[in-house]
């Protein structure tokens, strides 16, 4: 009866720590993705390696235009070790707080749903580490934390294991 009941209890420990969506449908402020990804922005992160220990430091400087229910995001990504990269999203609106987008080391198609003041975002991703590229999968959690500021949580999965995170501060300029 003790294993059946430490079981039920971890069960349920777990069945109550997974966030969802809706669990922020009632925060401000409510996450507009066309109006926050407008224009300049700013941001600075770091990024977290399988131990927990901050591998890589890094800044990017954004430019978000739209055309109805098309945007464009630019990213030029400067990290501590002196690598430069860029990445251009293009983003769909769907409507109903549904996103859709792509770019150039996406792979396939990611999708995101926005509630109150945060977005998920799903994608594969290729990386390139020590030479050798890989393929791995971003659970992608975005939270609007005032009218000029974004916190990004990213963790980072290869074959269903976590092996990385990143975190991120983006601003508008």
């Amino acid at each position: 009866m003790r294993l059946f009941t430490l079981l039920m209890s971890s069960f349920l420990l777990l069945a109550c720590s997974s966030q969802q969506l809706s669990d922020y449908q009632d925060k401000q402020p409510t996450l507009d993705l066309q109006a926050f990804f407008t224009g300049e922005l700013e941001a600075s992160g770091i990024v977290i390696g399988p131990t927990g220990k901050v591998t890589r430091t890094f800044t990017v400087e954004l430019l978000g235009t739209w055309q109805n229910n098309q945007g464009v995001l630019e990213e030029w990504f400067v990290f501590d070790d002196g690598e430069k990269t860029t990445r251009t999203w293009r983003i769909n609106d769907l409507g109903n707080g549904q996103y859709t987008g792509t770019a150039g080391d996406i792979i396939g198609t990611a999708e995101g749903a926005s509630a109150g003041n945060a977005l998920k975002w799903v994608y594969d991703l290729e990386i390139e580490v020590d030479g050798s590229v890989y393929q791995v999968k971003f659970d992608d959690w975005m939270y609007q934390v005032s009218d000029n500021e974004i916190i990004n949580k990213s963790k980072i999965k290869k074959w269903g294991f976590d092996v990385g995170e990143v975190i991120l501060s983006i601003r508008k300029k």
